[in-house]
């Protein structure tokens, strides 16, 4: 992931002005909350998570139509 250090805010910032932070989202469509100085939280943008989640479904389904398909072939070198 990259990451740009005008997405970065800090918890405190993040308390006392969320606005600023929905707006950083809406622009950079991530936001990183750091907690002592550690990346804690990341908000992004609720349609590219929905987006991420759709595309990891479709790989898993691959994934598992593959392994489905080959499955006596994996076994085999499992042994």
């Amino acid at each position: 992931m990259d990451i740009s250090t005008d997405c970065i805010v800090s918890i405190s910032d993040a308390n006392q002005n969320f606005s600023k932070v929905a707006r950083l989202v809406d622009e950079k469509k991530k936001v990183i909350v750091m907690k002592n100085n550690k990346p804690r939280y990341l908000i992004i943008d609720f349609d590219d998570y929905e987006a991420q989640v759709l595309e990891e479904q479709r790989l898993n389904k691959i994934a598992n139509d593959i392994l489905e398909k080959n499955f006596n072939a994996f076994k085999r070198l499992a042994e």
